[in-house]
């Protein structure tokens, strides 16, 4: 049983480090927010602090060190989120803890059984509020990416 849940995991993380850059943009890759385009998505792709925000997606990034682990957000990619979930980063523009959009990809997923019905999240201490009732799973996808944050217009 173990043995069939760990590799279950496993797939799961190769599966989201392949779709963390597309789960990150409202819009097709080729349209924009993908990693490595050059047009920027101002539709809704992350919610972070509360609101919604665009992305544009640049480049994967090597794993921090211990002396730079602090320079990445968090973000938290869904993976049974409730209609309309987008991914939520840990800070946005504005917010003194933003890291211009380096990101360390985690996934959250709702518990089977939970006591309420899903609903949407739209900032970091919602996850964290929801973690600490025991009601969201999150995994550490080991993967670290550019993706500044932009104003939905």
């Amino acid at each position: 049983m173990v043995r069939r849940v760990s590799l279950m995991a496993l797939l799961l993380a190769v599966i989201l480090v392949v779709a963390v850059p597309a789960a990150l943009a409202d819009q097709p890759a080729n349209v924009g927010g993908g990693l490595g385009n050059k047009a920027p998505s101002f539709a809704p792709g992350v919610y972070a602090d509360g609101r919604a925000w665009g992305t544009k997606g640049t480049t994967s990034l090597p794993a921090p060190s211990e002396s730079n682990q602090q320079s990445f957000d968090q973000i938290f990619v869904f993976t049974n989120g409730a209609e309309g979930q987008l991914p939520v980063g840990e800070a946005a523009p504005g917010n003194p803890m933003y890291n211009g959009g380096r990101w360390w990809a985690h996934t959250a997923t709702w518990i089977d059984n939970l006591p309420h019905e899903k609903t949407v999240l739209t900032s970091y201490e919602e996850v964290m509020f929801h973690l600490s009732m025991d009601h969201l799973i999150i995994g550490d996808l080991g993967v670290y990416f550019q993706c500044p944050l932009l104003p939905v217009k």
